[in-house]
């Protein structure tokens, strides 16, 4: 279930599930390691998938014969489930988005058929200056398994901190891979105000889902205005552009490397 009760546009979808908001809390705490991180994020990563795919994938009605079906002929289950279809490619924003993607990817398994999914790779760095501040996203080795044509393009990447690299990553299939992508959906544990004035600007078909938005840097009276009034106003980025109250660095929690 998603909240729209923000300020943010229709292309953004709050997540409003207390379940997954108690877990997200959990693994921001300082008192949580590995292997409790991993742990939280597939949980997490399931809320996020089943909620994207709920809201944004087509249905269909059908009816289908159960093992009651031989005992009373002509009485069907009608039921709406998945369009069979339906075509997603998940996206590994190595490396952060490497384990959520493995865990979108093989959750669609269960609601898909294989031969209409697959998982991409992208290598994506931040690049910082002298004073340590982030100027771009430097995308490197790339496996793309295909076309991305009417195919869900899904980016499971947890920090939604400035947008660099959804935004880039967006480019790269418009301007390198053959096919009209159905849609773009972005999937984010937390989300900073400039992060989504960025990425819903750069594309109409993008969709985002997020649990939390952070914009803790802002003023007081801001942070006690609804999300997305006084969107110029939200703060949500450190002079590192790192995400406050944020979570820590997501890509060295989840791989226990801090290089």
């Amino acid at each position: 279930m998603t909240t729209e009760n923000h300020h943010y546009g229709p292309q953004f979808h709050l997540v409003n599930n207390v379940f997954l908001e108690t877990l997200l809390t959990r693994l921001c705490i300082s008192e949580t390691h590995q292997p409790e991180i991993n742990r939280l994020v597939e949980k997490l990563y399931h809320g996020l998938i089943e909620t994207a795919a709920n809201h944004t994938f087509k249905k269909e009605i059908k009816n289908y014969k159960t093992r009651m079906s031989d005992l009373h002929p002509g009485i069907d289950l009608t039921a709406q489930t998945f369009y069979q279809n339906t075509k997603a490619v998940c996206v590994n924003l190595a490396r952060a988005g490497t384990f959520p993607s493995h865990i979108c990817y093989d959750f669609l398994h269960s609601i898909l058929p294989a031969e209409n999914l697959r998982q991409d790779h992208i290598f994506a760095a931040r690049q910082t200056d002298v004073a340590n501040k982030v100027t771009r996203t430097q995308l490197g080795s790339f496996k793309i398994g295909g076309h991305v044509e009417k195919t869900y393009v899904i980016f499971p990447d947890p920090m939604g901190a400035t947008g660099g690299t959804l935004t880039s990553a967006i480019d790269h299939y418009e301007q390198q891979i053959e096919g009209r992508a159905e849609q773009y959906i972005a999937l984010h544990l937390i989300v900073t105000p400039e992060y989504l004035k960025r990425v819903l600007k750069h594309s109409p078909r993008i969709q985002v889902f997020a649990l939390r938005v952070d914009r803790g840097l802002s003023s007081a009276d801001v942070l006690k205005s609804p999300l997305g009034l006084y969107w110029d106003q939200e703060k949500g980025l450190n002079e590192n552009q790192y995400i406050v109250p944020g979570a820590g660095g997501l890509g060295e929690l989840l791989n226990n490397s801090y290089v």
